[in-house]
């Protein structure tokens, strides 16, 4: 019953209300995740300019490590519900399972990093002792802790492709909740609590990850869903990881350039001002106010059109995609408004200085200008990896990125100086937008257009 109920909510309901339906939790869960960035960052900033740097080296480590959480889930879900689209529910089951398997092998891979690495990585990006002391105690923190963060990432990617946007939302709510409470205690050692400064804010974020987690595993095991996760008695199959990381591993590589380019762009600015990796470090808590929304949007978008892609629904399929583009339109050029009248407004949250209003403001209202192309180039990407085409994702983020931002922003740097580093952001978007449309209209001459109609 409880099959046929979420099937014909998938392969039924009209479209705008169903991305409506399984989006908005996660845009929820997207917002207050970014509001926590935002709040921690403050808290961060008002220790000192240099604890606010240290947070920012590490800040690439984080986004790798979210990268293969994210990654895998999103080779999860799109395996999940293309597997419901074609009743083939066994199989669905064993995806699931497989994934969540694959979290624990995940953390063990990123504990060792930050046991390893965590001094050789901050020793080669500054030779500040302050910052490379407290970036070495913050990345060996958020590493060896990862594993609450991968299993809950992986939970939720389960849950999202069963169409239960709703449960997902309340764990995300729940870390977010308690990371920004603990913030302030630990960094500042508020009542019984000691005075903890940049480690308090990394073991704020571990307590809080650890929440939502046992929150996650409550939902997932306790209650009834569409798919049965196994965490014992099964035999991990070579086929499945396969298709897992088919579409996973183009995902992983293209979140994890988004790690690479701030690396390299910390690396970049490094050498201009570290007054200029604070304010990137900035932008990106302050960006993550208009992108994650549209993350958002994708969770819910995603395995709409992987079922319909599954169930071979080209009406349904097509539509999914252009309702929730619009929308993504919509939430990006209202960012940009706002970046381009209250830079000022956004850096003095978080105790700017002079130097960094100089180089903040046209900074943010430069960036800002890939927002409006950014809209269709993740919701592209998101398309792809619906329809089992992975490395079309893969391609879209390495010309964004790699062959993007990072060039052009050493070369801007190089014979530009820092003002004009900030225009490789949206001149690597219009790259990426004019690869997208191409590989779309090739996707649908080549498979799009076969599928069936209902």
């Amino acid at each position: 019953m409880g099959e046929q109920i979420q099937e014909n909510k998938m392969g039924t309901m009209p479209i705008g209300k169903l991305i409506a339906t399984m989006s908005w939790p996660a845009i929820l869960s997207m917002l207050i995740q970014a509001l926590y960035n935002i709040v921690d960052s403050i808290f961060v900033s008002m220790i000192s300019e240099q604890a606010l740097s240290a947070v920012t080296y590490i800040f690439p480590v984080q986004m790798l490590l979210i990268a293969v959480g994210v990654g895998t889930g999103v080779g999860i879900n799109s395996l999940i519900s293309r597997r419901l689209g074609a009743k083939r529910f066994e199989e669905a089951n064993m995806a699931a399972s497989h994934g969540y398997r694959l979290s624990f092998f995940n953390w063990i891979g990123f504990a060792l990093i930050g046991i390893i690495f965590s001094n050789i990585y901050m020793n080669f990006l500054s030779d500040t002792p302050y910052i490379v002391e407290n970036g070495i105690a913050y990345m060996r923190i958020i590493t060896i802790g990862s594993v609450f963060v991968l299993v809950q990432v992986t939970t939720e990617k389960i849950l999202q492709a069963t169409g239960n946007m709703l449960f997902p939302m309340l764990c995300s709510i729940v870390g977010a909740v308690t990371n920004i409470v603990l913030d302030p205690i630990l960094i500042f050692g508020i009542g019984p609590f000691p005075e903890m400064g940049v480690t308090g804010a990394a073991v704020a974020t571990i307590i809080g990850q650890l929440f939502s987690m046992i929150l996650g595993q409550i939902l997932l095991f306790k209650k009834d869903h569409q798919v049965t996760v196994k965490v014992r008695g099964f035999k991990m199959e070579k086929y499945i990881i396969r298709d897992i990381y088919s579409v996973g591993l183009p995902a992983i590589l293209m979140q994890a350039m988004l790690s690479i380019l701030q690396f390299g762009l910390n690396a970049i600015l490094a050498g201009l001002s570290e007054t200029a990796v604070a304010v990137n470090g900035v932008y990106g808590r302050l960006q993550s106010f208009i992108f994650m929304p549209v993350f958002g949007l994708n969770q819910g978008a995603l395995p709409v059109m992987g079922y319909n892609y599954g169930a071979r629904d080209k009406e349904r399929l097509t539509k999914a995609f252009k309702v929730a583009f619009m929308v993504a339109f919509i939430i990006m050029t209202v960012g940009l408004i706002l970046f381009q009248l209250f830079p000022r407004q956004f850096l003095s949250l978080f105790n700017a200085s002079q130097g960094m209003y100089e180089i903040g403001i046209p900074a943010l209202r430069t960036i800002s200008l890939c927002f409006i192309p950014a809209s269709f180039g993740i919701l592209a990407s998101s398309f792809f990896q619906a329809t089992g085409h992975g490395m079309m994702s893969l391609w879209a983020s390495l010309i964004r990125q790699m062959i993007g931002i990072l060039p052009l922003a050493w070369f801007l740097a190089r014979f530009g100086g820092l003002k004009m580093v900030w225009f490789a952001f949206p001149i690597a978007e219009v790259m990426g937008i004019l690869f997208s449309i191409i590989a779309m209209r090739y996707i649908f001459k080549k498979d799009i257009s076969r599928l069936g109609t209902k």
